[in-house]
């Protein structure tokens, strides 16, 4: 019989939502929020067991520190373990925790992080742009379907407990990789879209007229524009470059690029 009910897994789920980044330090990370979050279980299956009880806040006010999309399915193994066999299997549990969080925080960061977002609001931006009252939306669906998703991963987790380890860490990596190349497609499919920018320079030589823009497309269609986004991309990689210098840069190579034609008189 289960000595955890539908509720007690909808509390820790809440609680997990919004909670596990409370009390982040340092020290220890996600730790504490680790604690609070399984705390209505642990009151659950440790209420007549002071020695259990205190043996479980101990362990769970250890480090941890993963994708909090992911920390679910983390969370729900380690309830379905202790719900069958308490604190008798320390290392097991925290064998979980230490085993799984590391390789799904590169998923979950990789998937809810760098992929929902890029796809996401790049989308949403280009209909609102667009003068789409769904661009607004898209970003609202989105998170509405993360939280049911996280949901998901709760129940995954209590009910298959340790079988997180092998089998589902190996369809994960699949769907990792298979998300990472929709997201460089998306991504790529709107850069044309979004990023609008042609070389007005053209070159004449007595009847003939070269133009540049026109030359560049030939060899790729949108090249100007994937172009700038590349730079872009090269520059967020070095060291002392973010968003906001990257602006400044790309104003300036605005500047530099709309007055080629009157630089060189062409």
């Amino acid at each position: 019989m289960n000595k955890l009910d539908k509720k007690d897994i909808n509390k820790v789920y809440w609680r997990n939502l919004f909670g596990l980044q409370w009390g982040w330090n340092y020290e220890r990370m996600q730790g504490l929020g680790y604690s609070w979050v399984v705390m209505p279980a642990l009151k659950k299956l440790y209420k007549d067991d002071k020695v259990a009880m205190s043996k479980a806040l101990k362990t769970h006010l250890g480090f941890f520190n993963t994708s909090q999309p992911m920390s679910h399915l983390i969370i729900g193994a380690d309830l379905g373990i202790e719900e069958k066999t308490g604190m008798e299997d320390e290392m097991a549990i925290v064998g979980l925790k230490t085993g799984l969080m590391g390789p799904f925080a590169g998923v979950g960061d990789t998937i809810f992080l760098a992929i929902y977002r890029a796809i996401i609001f790049s989308i949403a931006s280009y209909m609102a742009l667009s003068g789409s009252t769904i661009g607004l939306l898209l970003p609202i669906i989105g998170g509405v379907m993360i939280a049911w998703v996280r949901y998901k991963f709760t129940w995954i987790g209590y009910r298959q407990g340790t079988k997180l380890v092998t089998e589902f860490a190996d369809q994960m990596k699949t769907l990792t990789e298979g998300a990472s190349i929709l997201g460089l497609t998306v991504v790529g499919a709107l850069i044309p879209s979004v990023v609008n920018y042609s070389l007005d320079l053209k070159y004449k030589m007595g009847k003939v007229t070269l133009d540049i823009n026109d030359m560049m497309n030939q060899v790729l269609p949108s090249l100007a524009p994937l172009l700038i986004v590349l730079f872009s991309y090269w520059l967020l990689g070095k060291k002392k470059m973010n968003s906001t210098r990257l602006i400044f840069v790309l104003i300036a190579l605005g500047m530099l690029l709309g007055n080629l034609k009157r630089i060189f008189g062409l």
